[in-house]
């Protein structure tokens, strides 16, 4: 006797292809004023946990993926247009800005920056520290280091947590102070 056992195969869980499809959904339902943040955020957590297809679908369901190819075309535009203004603006604040010469290599020490008459160069506006941020060649790169201002350094717009590699041509900024690096 011959007997055949049928188990239910079954259902594989979803790719990360599947999911990411599925956020990008969801995520053009919050831009698009379809979907609440607050269920955005409750589907987008079902979503990452989804055991099986179905459960993914269900949570797009009521969403266009089809309707999001055009609101990809206008929000990618936009967010190209708008990228474009921020890079022009900082490009023609660039070209505005005091330079910063970059200090010979072969000095060996650091060039120490803040409102303190002691250090090397000295700014003396309130948003500078007294001793705010330094300068040094380390293994032929250039370094600044925020020395724990309370208004921050910043290379190209971006606040120095610790340190960052700089270079020629760089915006730097010092509190509300900034400048272009600029060699000899």
């Amino acid at each position: 006797m011959t007997s055949s056992f049928e188990f239910p195969t079954p259902l594989a869980r979803p790719s990360d292809a599947e999911r990411d499809k599925a956020l990008k959904v969801l995520r053009d339902g919050v831009a698009m004023g379809r979907l609440s943040h607050d269920t955005f955020i409750r589907r987008m957590e079902l979503a990452l946990a989804a055991r099986r297809s179905d459960e993914l679908a269900a949570l797009t369901a009521d969403l266009p993926s089809e309707g999001g190819r055009v609101s990809r075309l206008v929000f990618g535009t936009v967010e190209a247009v708008s990228g474009f203004t921020e890079r022009l603006r900082r490009a023609w604040q660039s070209e505005r800005l005091p330079k910063l010469q970059l200090p010979h290599p072969g000095t060996g020490h650091p060039l120490r920056i803040g409102r303190d008459p002691v250090n090397g160069l000295r700014l003396t506006h309130e948003t500078v520290s007294r001793v705010h941020a330094e300068l040094s060649r380390q293994g032929g790169l250039w370094v600044l280091r925020d020395l724990g201002s309370t208004n921050g350094t910043t290379v190209n717009g971006r606040r120095v947590i610790g340190a960052a590699v700089v270079r020629e041509g760089d915006q730097i900024g010092f509190g509300q102070m900034l400048f272009r690096l600029a060699a000899h």
